[in-house]
């Protein structure tokens, strides 16, 4: 199917954000089709392959791609321009929204890293770095490919454990060391990674960021890939190891302000990972929702049972929650993506909300998928169908990009060094001053988080940390709450403070309400929103 046109809730959270239904009907027919079955085949019979030599016994260290992988991407950046719009006029919003509609986590890892190698030369990089870019983002052919591998094995998400170290050599750079998890290793034409400069001080803030050709001014490799790893998803990105050897590099931006730029070139990526996470879950309910108009069961079909309408229910409404949620933290990054070291208020407030968006849309991936298979019987663990592999790709969602615990931190240190709770809350205060129609609702979860605001305020520091995640939910689902009451306030449709009502119920509130199977019914069937 044409999974843009039937994803109405999609159109209206752009419609609220952009103004306007932003014309993403091809994207919405290739990956609803072509792409799906590329990323399957992918998945299931032909994944990445190291190439180590060529034909004359000279080292290459290319990653070989199925070329039906190779046309997707390709279609993806030059044909339907996923890469372009923040940098032709347009917005993070349009980007993102591809970025859903793909969904992928493998495939759209390729096409993120590559746009944030993009940001990071077009926003820091010198005139000759930023030669890169309309490669990059497909304005030229052929395309390159970015990639950021900052993971190392002794540290994993403690960035301040790295021991890649950056030797000056002339008007360049030479890295020693390695990196454990280097996604597109292979494929990348340019990649941007972390180290230290020689006699820099210890920990995070004495990294500085560096980017390293495929090849060095010679013509030669310019360093090594080990190996590719086997993985249990995410099969349409090769994922490797990566040696340094005295490779040639080019330091991003300033010396000292390394730890910024990487921090600021996660939250593309994360970003990338929460609107991957609610585009997973979204394939995952299309398939449960299908399966549940044709599998008949007790002498009916699976959707006239009312437990059924319950976890069809449950699905659509944290998705559609989630899914507000990452496109409110989106809108405010295309407010700020603009600032640079020393940040705005802005861009702490939007770093806050990446933090919680992409914890609360992990696990709204996970548990929707999770469910979509329990939907479809015995059959959704047969790897021969499709939801078993969404559900496998949804569970790298909390992992990839920092953890949970990672993001938890994140946001308290966001909070409590910047004060981006601050912000936050007079933004939504003014949000929900604005909505007339269903303030109530709005002001329930306004309270939400003026309680958990509060309560943090009264406990010691280790307590807070403890009850961190905790403390990331709350806010997140109220957020979500909002946006989703704004959403219908603004476009006046009532379906939307539905869903807003029952989202609230569920996650902030112990539980659904008498009447809720009414209201299951009119909201399972997207087409209609």
């Amino acid at each position: 199917m044409n999974v843009y046109d039937a994803d109405k809730p999609l159109q209206r959270v752009l419609q609220h954000f952009l103004g306007k239904v932003p014309p993403l009907h091809g994207l919405g027919d290739f990956a609803g089709r072509d792409l799906l079955e590329v990323t399957d085949y992918v998945d299931k019979v032909s994944r990445p392959r190291h190439i180590m030599w060529d034909v004359n016994g000279n080292r290459v260290d290319r990653v070989w791609l199925n070329p039906a992988e190779r046309w997707a991407i390709e279609r993806l950046v030059l044909d339907f321009g996923i890469n372009k719009p923040p940098y032709h006029g347009g917005s993070w919003h349009e980007h993102y929204a591809m970025g859903y509609l793909v969904s992928d986590p493998g495939l759209y890892c390729i096409i993120t890293i590559t746009i944030q190698t993009a940001y990071a030369l077009y926003k820091y990089g010198n005139d000759e770095l930023r030669k890169y870019v309309p490669r990059l983002i497909g304005d030229e052919t052929p395309i390159n490919f970015g990639a950021t591998w900052f993971t190392e094995i002794q540290g994993g998400s403690d960035l301040g454990a790295n021991t890649t170290n950056a030797k000056r050599d002339g008007d360049r750079w030479r890295l020693y060391g390695d990196k454990y998890f280097a996604s597109g290793v292979g494929l990348a034409d340019i990649a941007l990674t972390s180290a230290r400069p020689e006699g820099g001080k210890a920990g995070a803030k004495g990294l500085a960021l560096f980017a390293v050709p495929r090849l060095d001014s010679k013509g030669n490799l310019n360093f090594i890939v080990r190996r590719l790893k086997d993985k249990s998803g995410t099969n349409s990105v090769p994922t490797g190891e990566a040696e340094f050897h005295g490779s040639e590099a080019y330091l991003v931006g300033e010396l000292n302000n390394g730890i910024y730029y990487i921090m600021e070139d996660l939250m593309v990526s994360r970003l990338a990972n929460a609107i991957g996470a609610v585009g997973i879950a979204r394939k995952a309910y299309l398939e449960a929702y299908e399966y549940a108009n044709k599998r008949r069961a007790f002498g009916k079909l699976l959707i006239e049972h009312p437990l059924v309408i319950r976890d069809l229910m449950d699905m659509e409404v944290t998705i559609e929650g989630a899914t507000a949620l990452v496109f409110k933290a989106i809108n405010e990054f295309d407010k700020s993506w603009h600032d640079k070291p020393p940040y705005s208020e802005h861009y702490h407030y939007t770093r806050l909300l990446t933090h919680i968006a992409k914890n609360v849309t992990a696990d709204a991936a996970a548990y929707v998928t999770r469910l979509a298979m329990e939907l479809h019987g015995g059959i959704g663990f047969l790897s021969e169908y499709p939801i078993e592999r969404w559900h496998r790709e949804a569970l790298i969602t909390p992992i990839w990009e920092g953890t949970s615990n990672i993001q938890a931190l994140d946001m308290l240190e966001a909070m409590t060094k910047k004060n981006a709770h601050v912000t936050m809350l007079n933004d939504l205060e003014n949000t929900v001053a604005e909505i007339k129609t269903y303030h109530g609702i709005a002001e329930s979860a306004m309270n939400v988080i003026r309680n958990t605001l509060q309560t943090i305020s009264t406990l010691s520091p280790l307590e807070v940390e403890f009850r961190a995640k905790d403390v990331l939910l709350s806010l997140g689902h109220a957020i979500a709450v909002i946006t989703l009451v704004h959403i219908a306030d603004r476009l006046g449709m009532d379906r939307y403070a539905t869903v807003a009502e029952l989202y609230l119920e569920k996650y902030l509130q112990g539980g659904y309400k008498v009447g809720s199977y009414d209201l299951g019914k009119k909201i399972v069937d997207i087409e209609e929103g």
